[in-house]
């Protein structure tokens, strides 16, 4: 997912005394806190080390990014090439495993240099048995991916973890591999813009998650509207201490952030 610049939220600054209000603010001390890309604020995102990372310092869950090599392997990585955070360059897609692990995927971060690009068996191995959420988020809106959705799914199954594995995307057809596969409430539609009612158009799909940018909360009532709908909202990227307490007012059901020991701070 992107990182977005946002203000205080408005609609955060002030809850009324009644109303939907009281569901939020009894949701809002259960909010969970998920790492993004693991705990990538201080170590290399979407790696091993990120991972573990995350689970010392007490995230409920995790989210990373997912993409296929050129011989058919799910990997950990958000961009489609390895150019920012590795030693070498190229598209994923255009690389082999083999290929892809001669470099270093520490993203310039002193002490991390020589830590390798995960698979997705790897990661979900990390979390196997442990109650923390793994959100799989399908990178499919350049590289197209087919049969990424159903390949990840298999994969889970495999290891046994449908209960504990939440999937979502920016691009939607992806997810309609899933309707129907996995639980509603395992699908959730990852949005950047302001879509009218996403509510309504999650329910229509079958999905049974919003994870709206940070700075679509700002738009009055979304998260109650969600609820009201039977929908969960997942807000991502929340890293200041602002907006950590903003949007646990707010009672979104979870907070993605760079920094879970930020939040843990805050839920303490």
């Amino acid at each position: 997912m992107r990182r977005l610049g946002v203000r205080v939220l408005p609609s955060a600054r002030k809850a009324p005394e009644t109303g939907p209000c009281v569901f939020s603010a009894r949701l809002a001390s259960v909010t969970r806190i998920w790492a993004h890309r693991g705990a990538s604020g201080t170590a290399p995102e979407n790696t091993l080390p990120a991972f573990g990372r995350a689970i010392q310092l007490g995230a409920d869950g995790v989210e990373f990014d997912v993409q296929r090599t050129a011989d058919g392997h799910l990997v950990v990585i958000h961009d489609e090439t390895i150019d920012r955070t590795s030693t070498g360059t190229g598209p994923v897609v255009g690389l082999t495993l083999e290929q892809l692990r001669r470099h270093s995927f520490h993203n310039n971060m002193p002490g991390f240099e020589g830590t390798q690009l995960p698979l997705l068996a790897e990661v979900l191995e990390l979390y196997r048995g442990t109650p923390a959420t793994v959100n799989i988020e399908f990178k499919t809106s350049i590289e197209r991916y087919p049969g990424i959705a159903e390949q990840a799914r298999l994969l889970v199954e495999e290891l046994g973890m449908a209960e504990q594995v939440l999937y979502s995307s920016f691009d939607h057809y992806t997810l309609l591999e899933l309707i129907g596969r996995v639980p509603r409430e395992a699908v959730a539609l990852l949005f950047a813009d302001g879509i009218v009612e996403p509510w309504r158009y999650a329910t229509q799909l079958g999905a049974g998650a919003l994870h709206p940018g940070l700075h679509l909360l700002q738009q009055p009532h979304y998260v109650e509207r969600a609820h009201e709908s039977g929908l969960k909202v997942n807000v991502w990227t929340v890293n200041e201490p602002e907006h950590l307490a903003a949007v646990r007012a707010l009672g979104v059901d979870a907070l993605i952030t760079n920094y879970p020991e930020r939040a843990t701070r805050l839920r303490a």
